[in-house]
Formats: structure tokens, C-alpha cells, sequence
């Protein structure tokens, strides 16, 4: 008798100290990203996966309160991380007006006129997502394509109306707003940027580039008149609109591509306060002059539990294509005699590159055209031959690159932090900006870029695109477009797997973050998304309808259908 209560007095020990989950998800079709597949069920703990294996096993840790999710053959995948967006950005485009889907400047105009009878006179009225590329008819009054402010001006002579390109690198102005901040027909360009006027010198409307800057200070000076519990109310609102968005779209992860100081610390307070649902690495982007001394104060690693990362300090070197904005080494096709405009000086992101290397900081570069993209990879090759390790810094949109210049990806370690929906988006008019040669060799060189064995970041640069990453997806593995079927240089496709992966574990490897995300695999955070549609086997039009079943961060569910 003695030995059998011992018997069961050890075998009650071993009960208790057996492991048991919080979550199992069962009965599943799973995309690990490591070629490990063939797992039938997944087990996870305290925000981390335990136990990857088949049914029998992983049911063993089940628990009268352990939460099982049957499901029932759908795909299950690392959570989604987008690779490159502004999220703020994105809060504040779901606040304000959203031309992403408009067609016409007719259908803009009478956005602007409904949101002026619902305000109050001297509110400011503002936008995002205007693309004259992607327009059905040109304004009835334009000037190269760019309507007028005359349609708009006429009314809203109280209010002043700012709305930005889709791009983000120019904007429409009405008159009310042109007049506030000094604009006049006297005006002279900045450097890096341009007023465009009419023949006769009249003003537009639309900005380019630095010449942005004005309107960007009185939309600052506005809210900053607001009183601080204002404030603070609106931008809180644009955050939780922007996780929910996220969420919707099975986004786990969000690399912001560039906060200043104060929208930082906010940041951090959240974290620290656990009221983030999705994870968050950032890039700091500020003046050369403020960041002199201040950096060190920013790189922050881990915060809350793992939701907020600040590693990575942004610049750019040039602007956007649609806008001929893009830092060309031969003229544009469409405009002989204009190279782009290179929008910061070599000698600052230079300065900037520097003070990344001297605080440990990925240096991440906005450029988009050639030129942009040799500059870039002069810099981040001087800093690479300096260093022991791979430094990881990273090229934003590498949009259209020099064939020689490929191969320099590799050979300096350099990320390419790329669009796929750009390409698709941007299609119509690439051929028109860079001549057909140019377009085809070197424009969104994906396939060109995996095969030298070069990491590429996927994503969408929400707002200037929709954060929807299945578009992203079929444009990333198609090079078609959705609306109209045009094919763009479908040589250059990512395959299904290399487009999964530029989504998940080559997105983390990006930030570094490689060794907690990006797979499923025991130890790494439980960031799951769960789709009701194989990525891997479906036909390609079925990506386009896929729907987010669950978006699990960190164990929890965070979205569910």
C-alpha cells in the first residue's frame, strides 16, 4: 500500500508540473516560413509558441482553460509585418478625407464641397490620396496634367484646404491656404522642391517636394494651438483607428518609416503603458541639425513587452516618380532636360549615416530613382567596409536601379525595403517617366535583386497605398494590375514563397528582429494571422478576395471574423 501512494503521490507531482497551453490552433494548413510545414497543430504559452507537432502530441497540453481554435484546414502563417508605412499617417488619412479610389478630380471636388457645408468656417479642410496619373479625364482646368486651385478656391474662401498626393511628396493648396502661408506669385522655388506656376507666372496649387514645407509648418502651428487634452484626443483617435485597421488586415507588426520626437515618445508611453495591440519598430526621422546629440536618447530596444522598438534613423535623397521627383542619371523621357530633384544634400544624409554608425542605428534611405539609388549604396558601401558586421541598412522603395548598381545589394548587405503595389499602382505612367529600356531592366527589380540573394522587405507605404496586403500580395507574385489586368514586366514576379517571406521572416530579419518573429517556430512570439485562403495554392485571383479569420498578437486574439 505504501508503494502505491507513493506511486500516485510522485505521478500527481509529474501531473502538475506538466506544461500545459493557453492556446492551441488545430487542425490547420500551415505556412511556418522556415520549410518546416508539415505540423498539424501549434501550441502557445505566455505570448510564445511551446510546441509545434502533430494533433496527439499538442493536444496533450490542453487545459480546461486552454483556448482552442479549430481551423478547419485554413491557412495559418506568421503574422503579416508591414515593412514600410507611416502609421500615423495612416490614423490621420482615416480622419480625413481619402482620394485613394477616386478617378476624376470632379469626384475630389465634390468630397472638398460636402466636408465644407459640415464645417465650421476657418476649419481646415484636409486630404490625401489625389493621383492625376490615375485619373479617367484630366481636370477641366489643369495645367501639365495638375488641376487648378480655381475649382476648389471658388468654394472655400474661408477655409483653407491643403491635400496631399497620394505620394506624399507634393500637395494641392487652395487659395485661403496659399495666402496664409505667403505663397504668392512672387514666390521662387525652393532648393529641392518647386511652386509650379502657369506660363504667366500664375500659382497652381500644387507644391512639389520642399516647397511643401510652409503648409507642413501651419498644419503643425494649427495643432499645436489646440489645447493639450485636445490635441492629444485627436491624435489617440488616429492611433486606435490605425491599429484596427491593422488588425482588420492580419498586420502583427508595423515598421513606421520615420516619427519625430514628440510623436516617439508618445509611442513609447503606449508601449510602456501596454495600450499597443500590434508591435512596433520605428524609424526616427528629424533635421540633420536636431539630431545632432540626441539620438542616443531615442534607440530603444523591446519596450513593453516587446511592442515598441526605435532602432533605425530615417533621410531621404529624393522624391517621387509621378511628380518627376525621382534623382535620375539620364534625363526623364518626358522631360528631356530634368534629371529629379535630389531633395537633401550628400553631405547631410551623409552626416546622418555617420551618426547612425556611431549609435548603433540602421540608417534607412528614401530612393527611388537610379541616381538616388547609386548615392545611397556609395554611402552605405563606405560604412559596410568599416564594420565587422552586416549593418542591415536599408534602401526604402529601390524603385529604379542601374543594373550595375544590383549586384551592390549583396555585396554591401544593403535591405531592400520595397513596394510591391507600387509597382501595379504606378504602372501606366513608368514607361512614359523612364522610356521603355530603363522600365524594363531596371524598375522593381524584385526577381532580379532574390536571385543575387537580397533580402526585400515587403509592404505598402499606407497612406500612400491601402495597407490591404492581399493587393499587395497579387501585384508582389502577378505584376498585374487589379482593375484593368495591365502587365508590368512580369519577368521581375516574386514567386509565392519569396513574396511570403518578404512579409514575415525576410520583413523581420529587416529590423532585426529575425530571431523573436517572423516564423513559426518554438520560442518565438505567438504573432499569428490565420487566412481563409492558401497563399501558396490558390489561383491568383483568389488572393485578391482573401479574408484575415483571426489576427493573434502575442497570444491573444486581437481580430477575429
Amino acid at each position: 500500500m505504501k508503494y502505491l501512494v507513493l506511486f500516485l503521490f510522485i505521478a500527481s507531482l509529474i501531473s502538475c508540473q506538466k506544461e500545459s497551453a493557453d492556446m492551441i490552433i488545430n487542425n490547420a494548413s500551415f505556412y511556418t516560413a522556415t520549410g518546416n510545414n508539415n505540423i498539424e497543430s501549434i501550441a502557445i504559452k505566455d505570448g510564445l509558441i511551446i510546441k509545434m507537432g502533430t494533433s496527439t502530441d499538442i493536444m496533450t497540453l490542453r487545459n480546461e482553460n486552454t483556448d482552442i481554435i479549430d481551423a478547419k484546414g485554413k491557412f495559418v502563417m506568421p503574422g503579416i509585418i508591414e515593412g514600410h508605412g507611416h502609421f500615423c499617417g495612416m490614423g490621420e488619412s482615416l480622419q480625413n478625407l481619402n482620394f485613394l479610389q477616386d478617378t476624376s478630380w470632379a469626384d475630389i471636388v465634390k468630397k472638398v464641397k460636402t466636408k465644407i457645408e459640415a464645417s465650421e468656417k476657418g476649419d481646415w479642410i484636409m486630404g490625401r490620396g489625389w493621383h492625376q496619373e490615375k485619373w479617367f479625364s484630366a481636370p477641366e482646368e489643369n495645367f501639365g496634367a495638375y488641376p487648378t486651385h480655381n475649382s476648389i478656391s471658388e468654394l472655400t474662401p474661408d477655409n483653407p484646404v491643403i491635400l496631399f498626393h497620394a505620394s506624399g511628396h507634393s500637395l494641392f493648396a487652395n487659395k485661403k491656404a496659399m495666402d496664409q502661408v505667403g505663397y504668392s506669385i512672387e514666390s521662387p522655388d525652393p532648393k529641392g522642391g518647386k511652386v509650379i506656376k502657369q506660363n504667366d507666372g500664375q500659382l497652381i496649387g500644387v507644391f512639389e517636394e520642399r516647397a511643401m514645407k510652409p503648409f507642413r509648418d501651419a498644419i503643425r502651428e494649427h495643432i499645436d494651438n489646440l489645447d493639450q487634452e485636445q490635441q492629444m484626443k485627436v491624435w489617440l483617435e488616429a492611433v486606435d483607428l490605425a491599429q484596427i485597421e491593422c488588425l482588420r488586415n492580419g498586420i502583427t507588426s508595423f515598421q513606421d518609416a520615420g516619427l519625430k520626437f514628440f510623436e516617439l515618445e508618445r509611442m513609447e508611453k503606449l508601449a510602456e503603458e501596454g495600450k499597443l495591440d500590434i508591435r512596433f519598430w520605428v524609424m526616427l526621422r528629424e533635421r540633420v541639425e536636431d539630431l545632432t546629440g540626441t539620438i542616443s536618447q531615442y534607440r530603444k530596444i523591446g519596450l513593453g513587452n516587446n511592442f515598441y522598438t526605435c532602432r533605425a534613423i530615417k533621410t531621404e535623397i529624393d522624391g517621387a516618380l509621378g511628380a518627376h521627383g525621382a534623382w535620375l542619371l539620364k534625363p526623364y523621357e518626358d522631360k528631356p532636360d530634368f534629371y529629379g530633384q535630389n531633395t537633401t544634400e550628400i553631405s547631410d544624409v551623409e552626416t546622418i549615416a555617420q551618426m547612425a554608425y556611431d549609435n548603433n542605428m540602421q540608417l534607412c534611405v528614401h530612393a527611388i530613382g537610379d541616381r538616388a539609388n547609386k548615392e545611397t549604396l556609395d554611402i552605405i558601401e563606405n560604412y559596410s567596409k568599416k564594420s565587422e558586421d552586416t549593418l542591415r541598412w536599408r534602401v526604402e522603395h529601390a524603385q529604379h536601379l542601374n543594373p550595375n548598381d544590383i549586384n551592390r545589394f549583396k555585396d554591401t548587405g544593403a535591405i531592400a525595403s520595397m513596394q510591391g503595389i507600387h509597382c501595379t499602382s504606378d504602372a501606366p505612367f513608368v514607361v512614359r517617366r523612364l522610356g521603355d529600356v530603363r522600365a524594363k531592366v531596371g524598375a522593381y527589380a524584385w526577381r532580379a535583386l532574390l536571385e543575387q540573394g537580397v533580402k526585400i522587405v515587403n509592404g505598402t507605404d499606407v497612406p500612400v497605398e491601402k495597407i490591404d496586403p492581399f493587393a499587395n500580395f497579387y501585384a508582389s507574385v502577378t505584376r498585374k494590375r487589379i482593375d484593368n489586368g495591365m502587365e508590368f514586366f512580369v519577368d521581375q514576379r516574386m514567386t509565392r514563397e519569396q513574396a511570403l517571406k518578404s512579409y514575415t521572416i525576410d520583413a523581420a530579419y529587416g529590423a532585426f528582429e529575425d530571431h523573436q518573429k517572423g516564423s513559426l517556430e518554438v520560442g518565438k512570439f505567438a504573432d499569428i494571422t490565420i487566412l481563409d485562403t492558401n497563399l501558396l495554392t490558390c489561383d491568383d485571383q483568389e488572393i485578391i478576395g482573401t479574408k484575415v479569420l483571426y489576427t493573434i498578437v502575442d497570444g491573444e486574439v486581437k481580430y477575429k471574423l
